[in-house]
């Protein structure tokens, strides 16, 4: 058998985390539970990372990047109104077929909240930091136009929320967005569960009123 470098741990370590941490929340995962998914001690857990707060921003800082990438890479070589619909088909088969993404976002914030509330702002700048970079991302590919960008992320927390909570294809929650926006099967993606396929990743993406936007 191979054995696995410390970098190949740490990223083993990342993806466990953003398992565990998208179903419990930071105050309700423990070590011992990321550990056991990556088949290592909890003390080897804690020579690749120093506590259980530098694991949390290991993964959402992860999650956050991988978002930004997936919107990045969705306009290349795209322009006008192809961007809004790229953007929007490659949002919505993230959370579709990853859906620890869109709940550990969820997660992050309530963390985010909580981390505020006590005095803890570390946490909260690097996420803000990391959400800036997706409007800078998402920003100049919609020209430039502040109220385009707003309303991008504006209705991908609105599809977030929707998604999270389980409203089905068809709901009259959907109607102020296109058809598109919500997977067609009936079943939008379980934010607390392993996805069932791909439902809904050919669609062309979501489109409030004409306009996709998906966004973190």
């Amino acid at each position: 058998m191979v054995r696995m470098s410390a970098d190949e741990r740490r990223e083993s370590v990342i993806r466990a985390a953003i398992h565990e941490f998208a179903r419990g929340g930071y105050y309700g995962t423990s070590t011992e539970a990321i550990a056991k998914r990556v088949g290592v001690s909890q003390p080897y857990l804690f020579r690749l990372f120093p506590n259980k707060q530098a694991i949390f921003l290991a993964a959402v800082s992860r999650c956050m990047e991988d978002v930004r990438l997936v919107f990045a890479e969705a306009v290349e070589g795209r322009e006008g109104s192809e961007v809004l619909d790229a953007m929007g088909a490659a949002y919505l088969r993230l959370i579709v077929e990853q859906p620890d993404k869109l709940q550990l976002q969820l997660q992050t914030y309530v963390t985010v909240a909580a981390a505020e509330a006590a005095g803890e702002t570390e946490f909260g700048e690097m996420v803000r930091t990391a959400w800036t970079g997706l409007w800078d991302t998402v920003h100049p590919a919609l020209g430039a136009d502040v109220k385009a960008t707003t309303d991008f992320m504006a209705y991908g927390m609105l599809i977030n929320t929707l998604a999270a909570m389980g409203f089905p294809a068809g709901h009259r929650v959907w109607e102020g967005l296109n058809p598109s926006a919500a997977p067609d099967d009936g079943h939008p993606p379980e934010a607390g569960g392993e996805a069932e396929g791909a439902a809904g990743a050919e669609s062309p993406g979501p489109s409030p009123r004409g306009r996709s936007a998906p966004a973190a």
